[in-house]
């Protein structure tokens, strides 16, 4: 095959649609968690409630709930993944080798904000959020009080999460969506001095804290026990006049040393308790969450 510009049309032709079936087929649970929100700036200003809007019986003039006026910037950045391929091969018709990299470039661009969730729980307890405190703290702001959602202990961090809400606990921006590029001009000083062309994918984007109230971290032991603390931490959530937020945790996210733990609270029928004081018993937090297991946690 004559290596010519029609030639290399028809290449990236090709790559585009392997592109395009594997990053639809590609499942995220990164939208779960995370609010995305269209940016059309570098950086982005964000206001939140400090309490969420609520319903509530229309008597004199409303109650306007504020935003808060404090800036929470979100900046943009570049991200990229780049390939080479060699001239030979394209001359040679063995493109097809290439296909699975193609594919494992669209699995790994459309997986990319999961890892920069993970970065934000794993930072969660040192990283302040739009409050000013931590995002998992034991002592965020409501009204004239405060309220937690970090438990500490001395084991691995785990985390529950509502998942249900069109407001998330964390933003991904998204100012310009992930792109399969070329460098393949046949005049290409990189292609008349090394024989290779350049593909790649790059996106303008960025994650960060949403609201607090909708994510717990504990390091204590995951257990039964410390699970309901977690929970009912959660669904005690007030507004800054005392209402409930009817908070829900519906998702555990746990890192792979402790799946087996999460999947006994989560899925087992029966607990095995002290035989003394009769054995097993019926697991009542079984299907109270999903379970999610992220490698990146560890």
């Amino acid at each position: 095959m004559i290596v010519n510009a029609d030639v290399l049309a028809s290449v990236y032709t090709a790559f585009t649609t392997v592109f395009n079936n594997a990053f639809k087929a590609t499942e995220t649970w990164a939208d779960r968690v995370a609010m995305t929100v269209p940016a059309k700036t570098r950086i982005m200003d964000y206001k939140f409630l400090l309490d969420f809007p609520m319903v509530r019986e229309w008597i004199g003039d409303r109650q306007i709930s504020s935003l808060e006026p404090k800036a929470f910037q979100i900046e943009n950045k570049d991200w990229e993944a780049t390939i080479e391929i060699e001239r030979n091969d394209i001359e040679d018709e063995q493109l097809g080798l290439y296909n699975p990299i193609v594919a494992a470039l669209a699995e790994e661009a459309k997986r990319h904000p999961e890892k920069l969730i993970a970065a934000l729980l794993k930072a969660g307890t040192t990283t302040p959020c739009y409050d000013g405190k931590n995002f998992f703290a034991t002592d965020h702001p409501v009204g004239s009080a405060t309220a937690a959602n970090y438990d500490a202990g001395s084991g691995a961090a785990w985390y529950l999460v509502d998942t249900a809400r069109a407001i998330k606990p964390f933003i991904f921006q998204l100012r310009r969506g992930v792109q399969l590029v070329r460098m393949d001009r046949p005049d290409d000083e990189h292609a008349f001095m090394r024989k290779k062309f350049r593909y790649g994918v790059d996106y303008r984007g960025a994650a960060a804290y949403g609201l607090w109230q909708m994510a717990y971290c504990s390091t204590q032991e995951l257990t039964p026990t410390y699970y309901a603390a977690a929970r009912t931490a959660m669904m005690s959530m007030v507004n800054g006049q005392g209402a409930p937020l009817g908070v829900r945790p519906n998702l555990l996210l746990v890192p792979p040393a402790l799946e087996a733990k999460a999947r006994e609270i989560l899925q087992a029928q029966f607990i095995i308790g002290d035989p003394s004081a009769g054995g097993a018993k019926s697991n009542i937090w079984q299907g109270t969450a999903d379970l999610l297991v992220v490698p990146e946690l560890v």
